[in-house]
């Protein structure tokens, strides 16, 4: 996926924000804090807004243009994935320069601001632009419950942080402090019970997609 929206940045500009459901690679089962996908987005400078779970309506110009591609592709006469790819590559192209939308005019000449969103991107402004604290601040605005196991720990992007004995069963909120590249679990009070160093939290694996990996 990851190599897929450089290729599209690549194309048409980074766009402000992606609109996305519920599902992979968006959401983790499980798991309330961004994916390292929507980690790698924040620091590109692209907002994730997820839409509301069984409701498709509110996200209804993209499902409109997956059903008119449908139609138009004739999935069930392919023989293999590459032709369905190709003919959709082609349906788009005519959707968007050829296919009469405004006053006749297709839409690429209708709104010509489509070809290309105005944000450039390419691998070289990338390693060079790729925001590491606009990451980190995107992940301190999240604040997500946590029940304390019986041996005393929890779990961050699959990691194991030891609160205490003496908090199992309970319930407690940990938080990313971008300042001290920190977690940190507080109680339901709001009183802090414990900090850890989070290292993973770092260009590189968040670029890599590996925040999750030990």
């Amino acid at each position: 996926m990851q190599a897929q929206l450089r290729r599209a940045f690549a194309r048409w500009g980074r766009p402000a924000a992606l609109r996305v459901d519920n599902g992979q690679p968006w959401a983790q089962p499980r798991e309330d804090l961004p994916t390292e996908l929507a980690l790698w987005l924040a620091g590109l400078g692209v907002a994730v807004h997820y839409n509301p779970p069984r409701q498709p309506y509110r996200n209804g110009v993209v499902e409109r243009s997956q059903g008119v591609s449908k139609a138009w592709a004739e999935p069930q006469t392919c023989r293999s994935p590459g032709e369905l790819q190709a003919r959709l590559a082609a349906m788009d192209e005519v959707q968007r320069a050829a296919y009469p939308h405004t006053d006749g005019r297709p839409r690429l000449q209708a709104y010509p601001g489509l070809a290309h969103s105005g944000r450039p991107y390419s691998a070289a402004w990338e390693r060079r632009h790729w925001d590491l604290r606009a990451a980190r601040e995107h992940l301190a605005g999240y604040a997500v419950p946590r029940r304390v196991r019986g041996g005393g720990s929890i779990s961050v992007y699959e990691r194991d942080l030891f609160v205490g004995g003496r908090y199992a069963g309970q319930v407690v909120y940990v938080q990313f402090d971008p300042v001290a590249v920190a977690w940190v679990a507080a109680d339901q009070r709001d009183v802090q019970l414990r900090r850890w160093p989070a290292p993973e939290i770092c260009r590189k694996r968040i670029v890599s997609l590996s925040v999750c990996r030990s």
